[in-house]
This record gives C-alpha cells, structure tokens and sequence, in this order.
C-alpha cells in the first residue's frame, strides 16, 4: 500500500466518522464546497488544474532537458539526450495548450450553451 493510498484512507474515515456525528446531532446545513451543483463546472474545474500540473511538468522537463544539454560537455550522446528531451516537452507542451483549448471550448458549450 502506497503513502498516497495510506493518505487517501484516513482522509476518507475521518470524512466518514466527522459525517456520522453530524448526523447523530441532528439535521445540519454546511455550505458547499464547490460553490456549484453542476457537475459540468466540476468537471471542467478538474480538468483545468490537471492541465496546469501537466504545464508544470513540462517546464520541469524544459529545466531539466537544458541541463542535461549545458552540462553534456560536448559528448555527442549527452547532446542529443538533451536536445530529445527539450524537442519532446515542447511537443507536449504544444498538447497541452490544445487539448486546453479543446477543453475550453467543449465545457463552454455544455455549460452556457454556445462555444466561447
């Protein structure tokens, strides 16, 4: 069982367990969370963040693509290793903004009804 697994349980009990008691007191109102019932909203929020983490990630492999390229040392090998790395991140990062596009368009439809 992993850490994030391990995390993931207790937060789920203890959700659970604070859930029950509120229950057993009485009838409560708490507020929500997401500040919508639409879980077109939802859906899209998700998948905005997952696309900001993604953009994080590639600027990481830009970082990491030009040190492997600034310390190769003139090895031909080591180069090209570097050149990969900064030649891919920027493909995926050209995915990445499209798919955000695709994904802003598609969710701008469902939940207004006409394509931003």
């Amino acid at each position: 069982m992993t850490i994030f697994s391990k995390i993931s349980v207790i937060i789920t009990s203890v959700y659970f367990f604070a859930a029950a008691k509120v229950s057993a007191a009485g009838p409560a109102s708490l507020p929500n969370p997401l500040k919508t019932d639409d879980i077109r909203v939802v859906i899209g929020r998700i998948i905005n963040y997952a696309l900001g983490f993604v953009g994080a990630v590639a600027l990481v492999m830009f970082i990491y693509g030009g040190f492997l390229w600034m310390l190769s040392g003139g090895e031909p090998a080591r180069v090209k290793k570097g050149r990969d790395t900064l030649v891919w991140a920027t493909i995926g990062l050209a995915v990445i903004f499209a798919s955000y596009a695709i994904v802003n368009f598609v969710i701008g439809g469902l939940t207004s009804g006409t394509a931003k």
